[in-house]
């Protein structure tokens, strides 16, 4: 399989021979699986001393013949605490139990419920990501991602630029990605974000925005910015490329493909 170089104009500058992966079956089903194993979750729960740390003395019991007792006394079995005391009566109130004012909650959100207890093989992890980047030069894959593009045609799959690219400033990035990028690839590629529509805006999650375009770079080079994801070689992973589903819009540079190549030729 054989692809352009694209300049920063947007033009053909070579073509390369593309490692083999770039030609593999895409495997949806391992991907689905790599995806549900790494899917994470910020665990949260009340501290486990909740509803226990009243200010009040004294903690009863129900036993008999026993001072401080709740037997014999015409109360029921709920948890109290002293509140005050006189000689030997104690006015108690009701403590600890979820019901009771102050008290702890019933049923707590439990932190070892929420860390993901799924294993992946190594093969399978190589094999995953090897259909994840193989899905980034399938033009099916991509109009399967991005439901704008179902009619449209997708030229130059994958995308690989030159090293210059990378010490572009901002302005002339976004400039260089409209020349190498299509106008129906353009409103996919950069990073947008708006104000959610009904309630969930007063419930902590005001704005949504999409994922934009991902740009692959090798180990020794840099690339920031705000409108695009950036991820080197090394840290490339199966969540980067097909969150959401595989086919995402990348682009790599060509130092990118050759250590890619050395990477999984390796595995």
């Amino acid at each position: 399989m054989k692809t352009n170089v694209l300049s920063i104009e947007g033009k053909k500058l070579k073509e390369i021979q593309l490692p083999k992966f770039f030609s593999e079956k895409v495997r949806e089903e391992v991907i689905a699986k790599v995806l549900e194993a790494k899917k994470s979750k910020q665990p949260y729960s009340p501290m486990p001393l909740a509803g226990q740390q009243y200010s009040a003395s004294g903690k009863l019991n129900h036993r008999r013949n026993v001072w401080k007792s709740q037997y014999k006394r015409g109360i029921s079995r709920v948890p109290r605490k002293i509140m005050t005391r006189r000689g030997s009566q104690f006015i108690w109130i009701g403590a600890t139990a979820p019901f009771t004012r102050g008290g702890r909650r019933a049923h707590p959100p439990k932190i070892l419920s929420m860390l993901s207890k799924k294993n992946i093989n190594k093969k399978e992890m190589n094999l995953a990501l090897v259909s994840a980047i193989s899905a980034t030069a399938n033009e099916k894959q991509l109009k399967r991602k991005y439901s704008t593009l179902k009619n449209k045609e997708v030229k130059n799959l994958p995308f690989v630029v030159e090293e210059k690219f990378l010490s572009l400033k901002a302005k002339e990035i976004m400039n260089s990605l409209k020349k190498i990028l299509d106008e129906n690839l353009l409103d996919i590629a950069l990073r947008k974000r708006c104000v959610r529509s009904g309630k969930g805006k007063m419930r902590g999650r005001k704005y949504k925005k999409n994922a934009g375009v991902l740009i692959v770079t090798g180990n020794s080079e840099k690339l920031r910015g705000k409108m695009f994801e950036t991820k080197n070689v090394n840290s490339l992973s199966v969540t980067d490329l097909a969150k959401g589903g595989q086919g995402r819009l990348t682009i790599y540079t060509e130092n990118a493909i050759s250590e890619l190549n050395k990477k999984l030729n390796k595995k």
